[in-house]
């Protein structure tokens, strides 16, 4: 898979379907990758989440449409995906600064929003460490969620943030994040604060147990205090690494791995703090 490529043909089948049900699933299903990478892969190399793009590219063509057409603004509701005239010009009115009816009226002024193409540059080279292992199959505990892609971003480190101020009593130590998303083809994944299993522990206190599978991993050093060292990571995978390699995303998982804070002197926030981001990949 070229990555971008696939981000590239994303966008024309968002501009294709404009005003049909857009889901994060149905895009992923339309260029053959995982719902869960897709979302990722589109906020790295875009700047923007797949709704909030979609959502911008609405209400921008909804503006021209309001200008050169007479249609009703309950019409153009509907045809954006908007369940009501309100709620229409509430989105308009955050995203243009003018309302409607004012657009309706004449002098009021309006966003235009483009659709994106993505380029390549360079900017000189640079290194990025990782490493290919072959994992057997190996079985975790922990706490899970479903969550949505459009929230993810916002929602997954609440969810760490209830799990861990349960103090002394919390469920698992959080080895492991572990997205799952076997059917690459919703619009929503699990995820999982996890530990390595124990089976008396989990027994115990009631955790789900997953067994991650045999697999091939890209392996991505992350070093220094938490978050920033994942996040750059995490860009790079998609806008350097992936567009680059030899290796293309082989199944729906994705694993952020956590060294235990307790080793070192500042916790996550140590400038020596490590971490690791694992990938299922294949040969091209």
């Amino acid at each position: 898979m070229n990555w971008v490529k696939t981000i590239e043909d994303a966008i024309e089948c968002i501009e294709r379907n404009m005003t049909e049900d857009l889901t994060v699933g149905r895009i992923a299903k339309e260029v053959n990758t995982s719902a869960f990478y897709f979302q990722k892969g589109f906020s790295m190399l875009c700047g923007y989440t797949v709704g909030e793009y979609v959502r911008m590219r609405r209400l921008s063509l909804a503006g021209e449409e309001l200008l050169s057409s007479d249609v009703k603004v309950i019409d153009l509701a509907i045809k954006y995906g908007y369940d009501s005239p309100d709620s229409f010009t509430k989105a308009f009115t955050r995203f243009h600064g003018s309302t409607p009816t004012d657009v309706r009226r004449g002098g009021a002024m309006l966003k235009s929003f483009a659709p994106l193409h993505i380029k390549l540059t360079l900017d000189g080279g640079s290194t990025m460490e990782y490493r290919i292992e072959r994992k057997p199959a190996f079985m975790v505990m922990g706490v899970s969620k479903n969550f949505s892609y459009e929230n993810a971003n916002a929602e997954v480190p609440k969810f760490w943030n209830e799990v861990f101020m349960q103090a002394s009593e919390r469920p698992v130590m959080g080895m492991y994040g572990v997205c799952f998303d076997e059917e690459m083809a919703g619009n929503e994944f699990r995820y999982m604060i996890a530990d390595d299993l124990d089976e008396e522990k989990a027994a115990k206190k009631h955790l789900d147990v997953h067994e991650i599978k045999e697999h091939t991993w890209a392996v991505f050093p992350c070093r220094g205090a938490m978050p920033l060292p994942l996040q750059e990571v995490n860009h790079k995978i998609f806008s350097e690494w992936l567009p680059a390699s030899s290796y293309e995303i082989a199944e729906g998982y994705n694993i952020e791995y956590y060294s235990n804070p307790e080793d070192f002197q500042n916790g996550m926030q140590d400038t020596s703090y490590y971490a690791e981001v694992w990938i299922p990949v294949k040969e091209k």
